[in-house]
């Protein structure tokens, strides 16, 4: 079995709790080197891994000929040019999200790698949880009917704490919208379809974090109607007082159509809310062990948080397609029709208008 070479950049707390679990589960996968521009950073990973070959600058570490695929961990303005330059030497690309700072970055980044022949995929974690899995197998299948509506509502309580680059636009490009909603658009793209337009507005409620300044927003809400028809509306905060955080936090999804509805939280990863077309209520439909890990991964989905552990699956499904010569699901592109939504949810923030997606 040949090794696949994995070199991660950007170190922090992302890479310790998905990237390097999941990567453990595949036997193909040997990281072979670490780059962060943060030396303790980088020093706490090594120790983790027992990976000696590290680097602060991507630079270092993309061109090796003992590594085959990059992930890649950073603030979002590295994202693009981390990933071209992988994919210009001839590495298979996982990016974080938001892809890229523009939808022009995110397209060149997918159409790049397409050219190059490399596995592109996107992180959108949230797709793994069993519960959505289903779902998606569900309206595919056509359970839902025609949609009629979809809804989606991420509330968290991060109060005013100091977050970092999150707060610093040259570094994020965008808050609440890119961090969080992100994932919510591409729930959305998922079990709807492509957006047509939109309108949005954003609110930042505290310039100032943890003592630091904070110029990005901590609240989004976008009103969109679908390519088919459908309408949505979904909403994002940081500021959702005695939410909590992360999966103990709302993070809710609601799927109307002519035949039925369908409930989607996070937190609740083994089962749905259903109801019929004319029904009396909501009832509840566990999901089916088979889609509890993505076929064909190693995982036990009965050891761990099954909160957590859905995560690792992500690293088996990028090594997977490398191995097979498969596409990545979600890919790049799907990263760049988020970043779409979120460029013009921008610009209807910013000029207070109806703004139309690209076809």
């Amino acid at each position: 079995m040949k090794r696949i070479g994995i070199t991660i950049v950007g170190c922090g707390g992302i890479t310790l709790q998905n990237h390097l679990p999941g990567l453990a589960l595949c036997p193909e996968a040997r990281v072979v080197a670490l780059c962060d521009t943060d030396g303790a950073t980088l020093e706490r990973a090594r120790q983790q891994t027992g990976v000696n070959v590290t680097a602060t600058k991507y630079e270092d570490v993309v061109r090796r000929d003992d590594v085959h695929a990059v992930i890649i961990a950073t603030p979002n303005f590295l994202h693009a040019p981390i990933a071209l330059a992988a994919i210009a030497a001839g590495k298979h690309v996982l990016c974080e999200k938001p892809l890229a700072m523009n939808y022009a970055e995110a397209k060149q980044m997918a159409e790049a790698a397409d050219k190059a022949g490399v596995r592109h995929m996107t992180a959108f974690t949230y797709r793994l949880v069993p519960a959505m899995r289903y779902l998606a197998h569900l309206v595919k299948r056509g359970d839902v009917g025609e949609p009629y509506h979809y809804r989606s509502c991420r509330l968290q309580d991060w109060g005013t704490r100091n977050l970092g680059w999150r707060q610093v636009k040259k570094l994020a490009g965008t808050g609440e919208l890119g961090d969080m909603l992100s994932h919510r658009i591409d729930f959305a793209h998922l079990l709807v379809g492509p957006m047509k337009r939109l309108v949005a507005n954003l609110k930042q409620w505290h310039p100032m974090r943890g003592g630091a300044p904070n110029d990005l927003d901590d609240w989004v809400a976008i009103l969109a109607e679908f390519q088919g028809g459908a309408t949505g509306v979904l909403e994002s905060s940081k500021l959702a007082s005695g939410r909590n955080e992360s999966w103990r936090s709302l993070d809710y999804v609601e799927l109307n159509g002519s035949e039925r509805s369908f409930v989607f939280i996070t937190g609740e990863w083994n089962k749905l809310q259903t109801g019929k077309v004319g029904g009396p209520g909501f009832e509840t439909i566990t999901i089916p062990e088979e889609f509890w890990k993505v076929p064909g991964s190693p995982r036990d989905p009965r050891q761990g948080d099954p909160l957590v552990t859905f995560r690792y699956d992500q690293a088996f499904e990028f090594i997977d397609a490398i191995r097979k010569q498969s596409p990545c699901v979600p890919s790049f592109y799907d990263g760049a029709r988020a970043q779409a939504v979120t460029d013009a949810a921008v610009k209807s923030a910013e000029t207070r208008q109806w703004v139309e997606l690209p076809g």
